[in-house]
């Protein structure tokens, strides 16, 4: 563990952003996921659910949570 007190403030901010990321990623994929089954079972709101889909898919790009030609795939294979 740091001992400086500048270092130790830095474990704790990196600690909360990379919990903040891993959530902001989860919830990705959760959209992802329920898009692409209501895509398979004909949902009604099949369109919906993909809208979510790709803002979360936006925001996770611009965030740099996920490269933007790996977001750019599955707006892609969202869409088909």
């Amino acid at each position: 563990m740091a001992n400086i007190k500048s270092a130790i403030k830095r474990v704790k901010t990196s600690n909360a952003a990379g919990e903040q990321n891993i959530a902001q990623k989860n919830q990705m994929r959760t959209a992802i996921k329920a898009a692409q089954m209501a895509k398979a079972d004909g949902a009604e709101n099949a369109d919906e659910l993909v809208n979510v889909a790709f803002k979360h898919i936006d925001k996770a790009a611009k965030k740099n949570l996920v490269h933007k030609n790996k977001a750019s795939r599955m707006k892609s294979q969202l869409s088909k």
